[in-house]
């Protein structure tokens, strides 16, 4: 009888220690739960903001809200209010979604310039069509050569080459452009052509002439290569052109 009333209480014993256990795994799996469902609100980009816009200028254009973030996702340096980067910069592009951070944010001085100038040059931009920009294959770093269609003073056609070779800095986004042409019957023909500003690096003397040429005819560029060449000349008009 002595025997089986040890063999109760140590079952008692056993049933309650086992009820302990599994109050206590519970109590942590809850605590676990909360930890990694517990959010924060911080400020996200739900628009894209371009390298060099100020955060109170995104701000300003809806482009940060406050938005719950799990604590376990949440970011160094993620900021829940626009004063902390006042006057500050985006360094990069910052895409819908991501959290606003410090260091994607710096001073004027710190935004990365898309242009790289040479010592002792400008950087000038002309706005050409396709075919004038060789159908879209001069990229930054291209090195050219610059055509211009023209008039002369005496009223003569001409296409000359105006730089041998020019260094591409920049290309920037096409937008299209309506040209009208008439034709020998004097019907109108409107179509869209896309223009892009491509930038370039000349000196002085060569932006004015670049910039007095693209006001007055029709500047063109040709794409080079190590081993093109290339050499000025008269020029062609209607008196040479088949010689």
């Amino acid at each position: 009888m002595d025997r089986r009333r040890l063999l109760l209480v140590a079952a008692a014993l056993v049933a309650t220690l086992g009820v302990v256990l599994v109050l206590l795994y519970v109590r942590g799996a809850d605590a676990r739960a909360e930890r990694r469902f517990e959010t924060v609100e911080v400020l996200r980009a739900t628009a894209p903001i371009e390298a060099g816009e100020t955060l109170d200028a995104a701000a300003a254009a809806g482009k940060v809200q406050l938005q719950p973030v799990p604590r376990g996702q949440l970011l160094a340096g993620a900021q829940t209010a626009a004063d902390g980067l006042a006057g500050l910069v985006a360094l990069t592009r910052i895409y819908p979604g991501e959290q606003i951070i410090a260091d994607k944010f710096g001073g004027l001085a710190e935004a990365a310039s898309p242009l790289q100038i040479p010592k002792g040059r400008l950087a000038i931009s002309v706005n050409l069509t396709d075919p004038a920009r060789v159908a879209g294959f001069v990229n930054p770093g291209s090195q050219i050569a610059v055509f211009v269609n023209g008039v002369d003073t005496a009223g003569q056609p001409f296409t000359r080459m105006l730089l041998d070779r020019v260094t591409v800095l920049g290309v920037g986004s096409t937008t299209p452009v309506s040209t009208t042409t008439t034709d020998d019957t004097g019907q109108q023909t409107t179509e869209q052509l896309p223009r892009t500003l491509l930038t370039i690096a000349v000196d002085q003397a060569d932006a004015q002439k670049v910039l007095f040429a693209s006001s007055t005819g029709e500047v063109a560029f040709a794409l080079l290569t190590d081993t093109s060449s290339v050499r000025p000349g008269p020029g062609v008009t209607a008196l040479n052109l088949f010689k």
